[in-house]
């Protein structure tokens, strides 16, 4: 039980690392190789777990292409928008603040798609946390940010978005490693053919690149993205989307500790803010 109660905020943890992970990276490589590549050996390592646990691999024709639709969503243009904005030059906190707006989108089609009830007690708390989330990195917001890269990082939201409204409606049923595999490998050629296409194919093998590879595989691919998958298959759309809140004041905690980047009065306060906007959203009522 006190495991269940960590693990959404084991998620916020691993999910928000991966934009410092990128910002890491990146310098060393194009960003659609750079997935692509990431994801394939995530999917060769699941694929391994689930034969080493003995859970099913082999799935049905129906489960294979509705994994691999998620994984269109959740991983190609999720995580190819993200990677693309910041090679762009726009910053680890700009992306993470518009990605955390996908609660709003979530919640508000959750009830239309899914048949979920919103309470009053949520919705303030989708507002109050988004109100945090602009107070946490409003100020990063300026005129030199890359356009391409802004819309970008929409197209990452619109991908979160879908993919976590398809995982909650069809989702639950297929076996969950064997599920994400696929959902790699899908993704994985689609990001192989992107990079392809837009000649991004470089990769240098320095030290740093190799940890970043090394983190997003194991603690992202592996880690976050299985671990999401479970919650949402536990919980309601709106009630674990509304933890990507938490993701970019982590983020901005990551920043002050790794790369010396402040966090000022009204970040804590937006941190704060947004603390009690995730509560109100996953709080139990009888």
């Amino acid at each position: 039980m006190k495991t269940a109660r960590l693990a959404p905020y084991l998620f916020v943890f691993l999910w928000s690392t991966g934009f410092v992970g990128a910002k890491y990276g990146l310098p060393y490589a194009d960003p659609f190789i750079f997935l692509s590549v990431r994801i394939f050996i995530a999917a060769g390592i699941l694929f391994i777990a689930a034969r080493f646990m003995h859970a099913q691999i082999v799935l049905t024709r129906s489960e294979i292409s509705k994994s691999a639709l998620i994984g269109l969503f959740l991983h190609a243009f999720y995580l190819g928008g993200v990677f693309f904005a910041i090679s762009k030059g726009v910053s680890a906190g700009v992306a993470a603040v518009i990605t955390s707006l996908q609660p709003v989108f979530v919640s508000i089609l959750a009830v239309k798609v899914l048949g979920e009830k919103l309470r009053w007690s949520q919705f303030a708390g989708l507002v109050t946390g988004l109100i945090g989330v602009v107070l946490v990195l409003g100020p990063t917001f300026d005129s030199s940010v890359s356009t391409v890269g802004i819309a970008a990082v929409f197209v990452a939201l619109l991908g979160s978005t879908t993919a976590t409204l398809m995982q909650k409606k069809f989702g639950a049923g297929i076996p969950m490693l064997a599920g994400t595999a696929h959902q790699y490998l899908a993704a994985g050629v689609v990001l192989g053919v992107a990079a392809i296409a837009t000649g991004g194919t470089r990769i240098d093998l320095t030290p740093k690149f190799a940890g970043a590879m090394i983190w997003l595989i194991f603690a992202l691919s592996v880690g976050a993205v299985l671990l999401l998958l479970r919650l949402l298959n536990n919980g309601s759309a709106a009630s674990v989307s509304s933890l990507f809140y938490l993701v970019p004041p982590a983020t901005a905690l990551e920043a002050y500790v790794l790369f010396g980047e402040k966090v000022n009065t009204q970040g804590f306060l937006g941190i704060g803010i947004t603390a009690l906007g995730v509560w109100l959203v996953i709080r139990r009522t009888n």
